[in-house]
């Protein structure tokens, strides 16, 4: 029996990174996957491979910015399996970087839309289907930069993953009582694409693995195994946390 037996998930930012490796774990514990992100041909490979390995899963790509997506996420989730158990809400970007008096407006918007919007919206429909079966797991991709630990340069980014720390807490306290848990993770540096196209240079890579007290970067399945930890009933009584996954880089800036 793995951990998630019986349980309906649902993973967005689904196509790579964090959010494929966890889709593919949740899968691998039991659960039903239903796997979000704009690129459809990354989902139905994803949707492939869990089905290969035995596990079941049903893809719908679309942009988490909408309001009508994230509705309908939660719809093929009751539709096709019946319920919904666990919601990871994953799907992020960096965002314009670069001096806060240099970020545009628009690259301010895009940002908060994408990381902290876009939690709002899936919460929001999310919570009243888990609410019909007694409750379930949110969990929010935060990040330690802006909590523990400020870059320059990455105001629009550290502003809006802060916010999901806030919108993780006042989940927590206003759903608990009805059986619904919420909880962030806020990794530290993860080798995903996003990561790669950042650090291209050994330079720059050396300069974030020092950043951490266990001097390297996370695998993404490293991530999804803490995800795992928050969806299931291994933390039964866990809810309002921001759960830091960051190799100690909130404790060293050697």
């Amino acid at each position: 029996m793995g951990r998630l037996t019986n349980k309906v998930a649902l993973v967005t930012g689904a196509s790579s990174g964090i959010g494929r490796a966890t889709a593919r774990l949740f899968a691998a514990e039991g659960a039903k996957v239903v796997v979000g992100a704009r690129r459809s041909s990354e989902l139905a490979t994803l949707v492939a491979e869990i089905e290969a390995a035995g596990g079941e899963a049903i893809a719908l790509a679309g942009d988490v910015q909408s309001e009508d997506y994230a509705k309908a996420l939660v719809t093929l989730a009751a539709e096709k399996y019946g319920r919904l158990d666990v919601a990871y809400n994953n799907a992020g970007t960096l965002g314009e970087m670069g001096p806060t008096t240099g970020i545009s407006e628009a690259g301010w918007n895009a940002a908060l839309a994408t990381n902290l919007t876009s939690a709002f919206l899936g919460a929001k429909h999310q919570i009243p289907e888990m609410l019909k079966h007694g409750g379930g797991s949110i969990i929010f991709t935060s990040t330690f930069v802006g909590y523990s630990f400020a870059f320059p340069g990455t105001a629009a980014y550290a502003a809006s993953k802060a916010g999901l720390i806030g919108l993780t807490q006042a989940l927590a306290a206003e759903y608990g009582a009805q059986g619904v848990r919420v909880n962030a993770v806020l990794p530290g540096a993860v080798d995903t694409e996003m990561y790669r196209g950042m650090n291209d240079s050994n330079e720059s890579q050396t300069f974030v693995i020092g950043l951490h007290a266990l001097k390297r970067v996370a695998k993404p399945e490293e991530l999804a195994r803490s995800v795992l930890y928050l969806a299931s009933d291994d933390s039964s009584f866990v809810t309002g946390t921001a759960s830091l996954v960051d190799g100690g880089a909130s404790i060293t800036r050697t």
